[in-house]
This record gives C-alpha cells, sequence and structure tokens, in this order.
C-alpha cells in the first residue's frame, strides 16, 4: 500500500501517519502541530542518530604500567 501511495504522489505524516500531499506547506507533516511533535521528540531526545561502533579509546591510566 505504501507503494501505491507513492505513486499517487502521497506520502504518510511520520507523526500522525496521514495522507500528505508533497505540495503541503508543512511537508513531509500535515500539520505545524505534528512538525512542532515531531521536533519535540528530537529535542527531548526521543529520537536518537545511532553512532557507528568503533575502536574504543585508549586508556591514558597508569593501570597498565609497572614501574
Amino acid at each position: 500500500m505504501i507503494a501505491l501511495s507513492r505513486a499517487a504522489g502521497r506520502d504518510r505524516c511520520p507523526t500522525c501517519r496521514k495522507a500528505v500531499a508533497r505540495k503541503q506547506p508543512f511537508f513531509p507533516f500535515c500539520s505545524e502541530r505534528c512538525r512542532l511533535v515531531d521536533l519535540g521528540k528530537w529535542l527531548g531526545e526521543e529520537y536518537r542518530v545511532p553512532l557507528k561502533a568503533g575502536p574504543e579509546p585508549e586508556s591514558d591510566s597508569d593501570e597498565d604500567t609497572e614501574d
């Protein structure tokens, strides 16, 4: 069904899932309210961008050295 809605030029609001036309002023949201709800979730850290796991930083502690 998503493919059909995209083919028809309509997408879904990420907040409330209502159909939204790309030419609406708050696209991809259906309204300013949904846009602000989404912004509040980002600011409240409900949404997070995952970090790629990388090598752990080397420790500068003296625990591993013997004098």
